[in-house]
């Protein structure tokens, strides 16, 4: 991840709710608060696969029960493994929109007593970007359902120094004690209650010093890092009675490490300890008396220059650096730090912040006294590693990047501050980086010289911020603007695209649009250091390429493509509204409106267009050319708007938007903007978007993200606003959905949402006529030809290309192909297509929109499979019933 998630996520909650929600309270109660009953309907959530996709800077293990292990993500919540499937259950989808800072979980600890017991450190800035003060919250379900103690102060989830840790700690011999690390200056803090009630641990002396950037008047970087970990030495205490000696760090580069040996009741600064550093983390080997001390110069997570490591002799208070290179050698800090508990001697850690060429992991048989690394030069600039890694489960990994030496892709990883292996297998460990979780099972290969195997190991943790939602009327059925990772193509919502957007990659992409009349039009808008702002697609989004900047844009704004593909308004940042017909080689500065408006299309006339700014609506009707204020009042007076016009219906436009200070809710206008009605039923909105019609009804279905009879939810309409059924429930809140939302427009009930760091959830309705796709189109008959490729081969995989060839004298309305493997082959990621294998027999059907295949024409699809080295290629397709064509 680059430092533009962190202002991803910022703005799009600034855009969302002017002044933010309100703070939370003090006290003890459950989280969150029980909602109003309102109308609803039973829905299905499941995430638009991406399998991560933001930064995981926590994994904890729990010391007393196998295959019990969580992640905390900066924005996206935390998670719990489950070992049958090897995926992660999301445990914070109840978070509410008014306490959306807590799915931005600072620290996480699993109780080593009690493993049903699991607690959360929560909020995300602690600065005025959140509002709301933290929280701990605590749950004896392992994270099933959970109570929240309100702390007076914030926690900082998105915050510097998020990958140092963990913060929160459960004594191992007296589970009901808990500390934790407040940043601010708020010092340490301590439960004796299993977490009901906290309060400050007066006689600690040193709340800590040291920010990013203390010149920096937003309070982002400018806030003090406070106490970062708190460890136990289990070994001096009994069950039931509390632990002795007790080690904690601080952000302080002269005073980083304190220790207490009477339970928390004095504490002192550790004599001898290194100083100029900053002690990310403090990993104990009660076993061996030894104390593990990964340092770097700065807080993290992006930064990092200098760097130490050092054990620490608990009996005699010896000092040794253990480092595994020259200190003038390091150009990242050090962070990611972990013990073999089945072998402590073994040791581990990582340089963190090292983007290039990569990432490093280290690895000591012998407690520190000589290393091995992941990987080596062999002659500069070639390298050799230890391992292996498939990331055919998630391929977008590779960023489809072909870099030179000594760089490779895909990276072993980058902002690595989360490592840890398996208490119970020294054969596992899990990693976390700035994109996702990595993982191995055979990780003692290591010290036997043969290489071991590293693949994700993240699917069920989904962690993009969306800005932006699509679901054309034809092509794929979502595509998707996302911080970060820039935005995906989805034309299978259970499987991991192939790739994100390419050519140009953004960034963070800001805005995307289709023209409604020829979906295959498509153009984006995003952020990119150095290069175009904006992007065009005449294949539905499969592939890009750049478009011309106006002069002065620095950033991506919000795009809105004609009705029929013939032109595109664009309103970036750093200059103002511009208009092109093409595709945006030439850009004209349009006349009328402000810079800064929000634009969108009208979705049948191609010439018309729309702005929003400050509390104005503006219309075009010469394609962009020149704008003209509506007369329309009463609108929301700030710039937290979002409006979209109806799709078949020329001049039908909703508006959603406002804040709780002045105009907020739904307003709707037949005229093309002169005027608006605000619906009186929906007191508060933030998003809207059009589905399938219900069945019997000749308009579009509406959601919306509002609050609706005091709840808030998210909202669906089959009668023009008349009414309004929540469809989702109290489990499924997501925090913060303001950005975007849209229904399915081919399946009613369908509807998808954005949210800020638990990506793209889509609901299905229980509703007769809802929730499920169109039956499948009869097979074609007539001849076919196959021309299978195999266009990459690795080892223990490849990648194929597969062309299915009408040579009949009639079109294929839907088509499904057979084959089978002969050794083993295993699709893992299927591209154009939706695929099923049982055995070695592979089925492969048409999406929605390549089933119409003309005589003589053909359709394309690929994927990648793991196989051996043999992968025999198929000997025959069949597609329906017929045999076809082996070219």
């Amino acid at each position: 991840m680059r430092r533009t998630r962190i202002l991803t996520a910022v703005l799009a909650l600034a855009a969302g709710r002017e002044g933010g929600p309100p703070a939370l309270a003090a006290g003890d109660g459950p989280e969150p608060a029980a909602a109003t009953p309102l109308a609803a309907d039973t829905f299905t959530w499941k995430n638009a696969r991406v399998d991560g996709g933001g930064f995981v800077p926590g994994i904890v293990f729990n010391r007393s029960e196998k295959n019990l292990a969580y992640a905390r993500t900066d924005i996206g919540g935390a998670y719990r493994w489950q070992e049958a499937t090897k995926t992660w259950t999301p445990l914070l989808d109840s978070v509410g929109w008014d306490d959306w800072g807590h799915t931005g979980v600072v620290s996480l600890a699993s109780d080593p007593v009690d493993p049903d017991r699991v607690y959360a450190a929560v909020g995300t800035y602690t600065n005025d970007w959140d509002p709301g003060n933290g929280a701990v919250l605590r749950s004896a379900d392992r994270g099933a359902t959970w109570r929240k103690a309100g702390l007076p102060f914030k926690l900082g989830g998105n915050m510097p120094g998020r990958g140092m840790g963990e913060r929160l700690a459960v004594d191992p011999n007296r589970n009901s004690v808990l500390y934790l690390g407040a940043p601010s200056g708020k010092g340490l803090w301590r439960s004796t209650d299993s977490g009901a009630s906290w309060s400050r641990v007066a006689n600690f002396p040193n709340p800590g010093n040291y920010a990013q950037d203390p010149s920096d008047t937003s309070g982002y970087a400018s806030d003090n890092q406070g106490i970062v970990w708190v460890t136990f030495d289990e070994s001096t205490g009994s069950a039931g009675t509390a632990t002795r000696t007790v080690y904690a760090g601080v952000a302080d580069k002269d005073n980083a490490v304190y220790r207490s040996t009477d339970a928390g009741a004095t504490w002192q600064r550790l004599p001898g300890q290194p100083t100029g550093y900053l002690a990310h983390k403090g990993v104990l080997d009660a076993g061996n008396g030894h104390l593990y001390l990964a340092y770097s110069d700065t807080g993290g997570p992006y930064d990092g220059g200098r760097g130490r490591l050092y054990r620490y002799a608990t009996a005699t208070g010896t000092w040794t650096d253990i480092s595994p290179v020259a200190g003038a050698d390091t150009y990242y800090g050090f962070s990611g730090l972990t013990v073999d508990r089945q072998d402590p001697g073994t040791v581990m850690a990582t340089a963190y912040s090292s983007w290039w060429p990569d990432t490093q992991i280290f690895r000591s048989t012998d407690s520190g006294a000589t290393w091995t690394k992941a990987w080596d030069y062999t002659s500069y600039p070639n390298r050799e590693n230890r391992y292996t890694m498939d990331v055919s489960s998630v391929p977008w990994l590779t960023w489809g990047a072909s870099p030179s030496p000594p760089e490779q892709t895909p990276k072993l990883g980058w902002m690595t501050e989360a490592l840890e292996i398996d208490p119970f297998d020294s054969d596992r460990m899990m990693y976390g980086t700035g994109a996702t979780v990595h993982g191995t099972e055979d990780l003692t290969n290591w010290d036997t010289g043969s290489r071991f195997t590293i693949t994700p190991m993240v699917r069920g943790l989904e962690e993009t911020a969306v800005n932006d939602l699509a679901s054309p009327p034809s092509g794929a059925p979502l595509l998707s603007a996302l911080g970060d990772v820039g935005g995906f193509r989805h034309t299978d919502l259970t499987e991991v695209p192939s790739m994100m957007f390419t050519q140009p990659g953004f960034t963070s992409t800001t805005s995307l649009d289709f023209a409604e009349s020829n979906p295959d039009t498509v153009v984006r808008s995003g952020a990119l250091d150095s290069g175009p702002h904006i992007a065009f697609s005449t294949d539905n989004g499969a592939h890009w390429f750049a478009g011309t900047d106006p002069s002065g844009v620095s950033g991506g704004g919000t795009v809105a493509a004609a009705a029929d593909g013939s032109r595109f308004v664009w309103s970036p940042q750093g200059t103002g509204v511009h208009h092109t017909t093409g595709f945006g080689t030439s850009w004209s500065k349009s006349a009328g409106i402000p810079d800064g408006a929000v634009v969108e299309s009208d979705r049948v006339d191609p010439k018309t267009f729309y702005g929003f700014k400050s509390g104005r609506f503006y219309v075009s009707t010469d394609g962009g050319a020149t704008f003209r204020e509506s007369a329309a009042t009463g609108l929301p007076g700030g710039d937290s708007v979002r409006f979209k016009a109806l799709p078949g219906a020329k001049g039908d436009v909703w508006l959603a938007g406002g804040s709780s200070d002045g105009a907020y809710g739904l307003w709707h206008s037949t005229d093309a903007g002169a005027t608006f009605t605000r619906l009186p039923n929906v007191e508060e909105a933030d998003t809207v978007g059009f589905g399938k019609a219900a069945p019997g009804s000749s308009y579009q279905t509406l959601y919306t993200s509002a609050q609706i009879d005091g709840v808030r939810g998210i909202f669906r309409s089959t009668d023009r606003g008349e009414s309004w059924t929540r469809v989702n429930d109290d489990a499924h809140q997501w925090g913060w959905t303001g950005a975007a939302i849209t229904g399915d427009p081919r399946v009613y009930g369908r509807v998808y949402v954005a949210t800020n760091g638990r990506g793209v959830v889509y609901g299905d309705t229980s509703d007769t006529g809802g929730g499920t796709d169109p039956d499948p189109d009869p097979q074609p008959s007539g001849a076919c030809a196959v021309t299978y490729t195999v266009a990459n081969q690795w080892s223990g995989g490849f990648q194929a290309e597969v062309r299915v060839t009408n040579t009949g004298s009639s079109a294929w309305n839907g088509w499904t192909l057979n084959w089978s493997f002969a050794d083993g082959q295993r699709i893992s990621q299927l591209w154009n297509a939706a695929h099923t294998q049982s055995g070695p027999a592979v089925t492969v059907r048409n999406t929605d929109w390549n089933g119409t295949v003309a005589a003589g024409a053909s359709v394309g699809f690929g994927f990648t499979a793991a196989g051996s080295a043999a992968n025999t290629e198929p000997a025959a397709f069949r597609l329906g019933e017929r045999t076809c064509t082996v070219r």
